[in-house]
């Protein structure tokens, strides 16, 4: 987003204005996570994921990469140029003590301790 930018604050406004999309942020601010693991942490379809990454994304506050099937997706670099970071540095300060976001992280613990392929294809199965 380029400093002015009222369309590209628009993007990041929306972006912050749905609880989802905050949750994910917060998943991401431990790191890199495939798809199906953050699926698996919100309980939500993995169409919805994936159209909350693709607003957050549109508002380069997530970056993602593809491996063979899989889709990670991490907050972008601490670079400035990589994204809005006051944001994420906001909803940081704001966020590490609420009862939600410490639930999540917990429920990220074990999800990780799975790997990736495991709970796609449970997902798969359960679709």
């Amino acid at each position: 987003m380029m400093r002015g930018d009222l369309r590209g604050a628009l993007r990041v406004t929306k972006a912050l204005a749905d609880a989802q999309r905050i949750r994910i942020l917060m998943m991401l601010e431990r790191g890199e996570f495939c798809v199906c693991q953050i699926v698996e942490v919100l309980g939500l379809a993995p169409s919805t994921v994936s159209k909350h990454l693709s607003i957050l994304a549109a508002a380069d506050l997530v970056v993602s990469r593809k491996d063979g099937r899989w889709a990670y997706y991490r907050r972008p670099d601490s670079d400035p140029s990589a994204g809005p970071r006051a944001p994420l540095d906001w909803l940081n300060r704001t966020l590490q003590d609420d009862p939600q976001i410490r639930a999540d992280r917990k429920k990220l613990a074990a999800v990780v301790a799975r790997r990736p392929e495991e709970l796609c294809r449970k997902q798969r199965m359960m679709a």
